[in-house]
């Protein structure tokens, strides 16, 4: 499958004013009827979706295949793992996607050796084409140990699989976030507009008003109406985010 702008609408590159430069880069591109595999990692239920749950939703419609994969069931008090994990299947269900989940607990994340081979083992059974995880610079410790651990995992691989950065709630968690990918998501907002409010023991209505802020900037800075905008890793072997990409 072609992803064009006809298809997933993207721009890559350092935005100025209402104008986004493509990025350069050295672009691999995946045979042309490929069928791509698409992990977004998150630190609880809930955060793939406001980070890029209009992307995930382009990746859906246009038949690749996604798994949301949480570091933990999200649970805090009063809230239960059993409520939050139901929302999170809700959640998925509506944008078309499997969950996933890597067993460790809300507010404790471990990052060591032994929890780097573990999820590297659980990322690796996936064996995504791409992978999108938190931005390295966040304010919460479990968005920062998933995205070591993802890290880890796509280095160990051998940079096997392309590896992109999503921002959340800008300024409270995401900092000093300066993306060079940005992918059209007005037409998909509403599909991320009800999978963020299937978390709804998790007050969407504030959290969802904040990250639409976010992609209305992002639209500002891209030229679209909302947008939802990444950091490709460098050495990642293609860019299915580049309009050039094929697969």
């Amino acid at each position: 499958m072609e992803l064009t702008r006809r298809s997933l609408i993207v721009r890559g590159g350092m935005a100025s004013g209402a104008v986004a430069l493509r990025a350069v880069s050295p672009i691999t591109t995946l045979p042309k009827a490929h069928k791509a595999k698409i992990v977004v990692t998150g630190g609880h239920p809930g955060d793939p979706e406001y980070g890029c749950g209009g992307t995930i939703a382009s990746f859906v419609e246009q038949g690749h295949e996604v798994v949301l994969l949480y570091l933990n069931g999200g649970a805090w008090p009063p809230t239960p793992a059993a409520t939050r994990m139901a929302e999170a299947k809700r959640a998925c269900e509506l944008l078309g996607v499997r969950p996933a989940y890597a067993g460790q607990t809300n507010g404790a994340a471990i990052v060591d050796n032994v929890h780097y081979e573990d999820f590297a083992g659980r990322l690796n059974a996936e064996a995504p084409d791409a992978v999108f995880t938190h931005w390295m610079i966040d304010n919460h410790r479990d968005h920062r140990s998933i995205a070591m651990l993802s890290y880890d995992a796509w280095q160990k691989s051998g940079w096997k699989f392309a590896l992109y950065y999503y921002e959340v709630s800008d300024g409270e968690d995401t900092m000093q976030f300066s993306p060079n990918r940005y992918v059209d998501i007005t037409r998909m907002e509403p599909r991320k507009k009800a999978a963020c409010y299937a978390h709804a023991s998790q007050t969407p209505e504030r959290y969802y008003a904040l990250q639409d802020q976010v992609a209305h900037f992002r639209g500002l800075a891209s030229g679209y109406t909302r947008a939802e905008a990444f950091v490709w890793q460098e050495r990642s072997p293609f860019d299915i985010l580049s309009p050039s990409a094929q697969i």
